[in-house]
């Protein structure tokens, strides 16, 4: 199931509020890996990945092509279950839940912004705005004047009744992240971000996947990834206001 498709998870997963946030990390990683079998043997994709994100903090993964820097990207987000080690999510073991519960923490807290946007077709920007929350306990006329305070924010009022075909590929990417950041989530998960994400998020934890040293050094924070390990870390000198 896609992430963005319009379907409200069943129920809230155990033991998950929606504001009982820890005192500790946002997310805490021990000892993380992920390896496929093949014929010649086990292939490594991460290796022993140790990692804690503080809330409000905007961290970096850097690394050359096939590091693994998408892949942890993607198990940060729940949509990869495949892989060994400790996770910890706002204090949730999500190495111990079940799908269905990865799925409706992936979609109460998580924001995405996807390089290649996954908007979906078929919905004006305005109603690809609405779908975050509409898996939130909104009314109508709430979601409604959510979706248009993000339109008068990103400057997209004029465009809100377009389809993603009809845009062009920069405010395509600017529909992504506003959508992404809609409902406020605890965490926002960024492939090749833009300047939009970086100047509107002043405290929400941010982890970014990118290539740029620009936009590296929007955060608090890079680590570096090659084959699979982390090799280096380093602080970028800058924090967010």
């Amino acid at each position: 199931m896609s992430w963005f498709s319009p379907v409200r998870p069943a129920a809230q997963p155990a033991g998950v509020a929606a504001d009982d946030l820890p005192a500790g990390p946002v997310i805490s990683l021990r000892d993380i890996e992920k390896s496929y079998k093949l014929a010649a043997g086990q292939t490594y994709v991460l290796r022993r990945i140790g990692l804690d994100i503080q809330p409000g903090e905007f961290v970096t993964i850097m690394g050359p092509s096939g590091a693994g820097k998408s892949t942890l990207l993607a198990l940060l987000g729940m949509l990869d279950a495949d892989w060994a080690g400790e996770y910890h999510f706002l204090g949730h073991p999500v190495h111990r839940l079940a799908h269905k519960d990865r799925i409706a923490i992936n979609k109460r807290y998580i924001g995405f912004v996807f390089q290649q946007y996954h908007l979906l077709d078929d919905l004006t920007v305005a109603e690809n705005l609405d779908v975050p929350l509409s898996y939130r306990d909104y009314r109508k006329s709430e979601r409604a004047a959510i979706v248009a305070d993000a339109l008068d924010r990103f400057q997209m009022v004029g465009k809100k009744d377009l389809y993603p075909r009809q845009l062009s590929g920069g405010q395509q990417q600017l529909v992504g992240v506003a959508r992404a950041v809609i409902a406020k989530p605890q965490l926002i998960l960024a492939d090749e971000p833009t300047g939009n994400l970086h100047s509107s998020q002043a405290r929400t934890t941010i982890v970014q996947v990118t290539h740029s040293e620009e936009n590296a050094a929007y955060g608090d924070r890079i680590i570096d990834l090659k084959d699979g390990w982390m090799v280096g870390e380093r602080a970028t000198g800058r924090r967010r206001a």
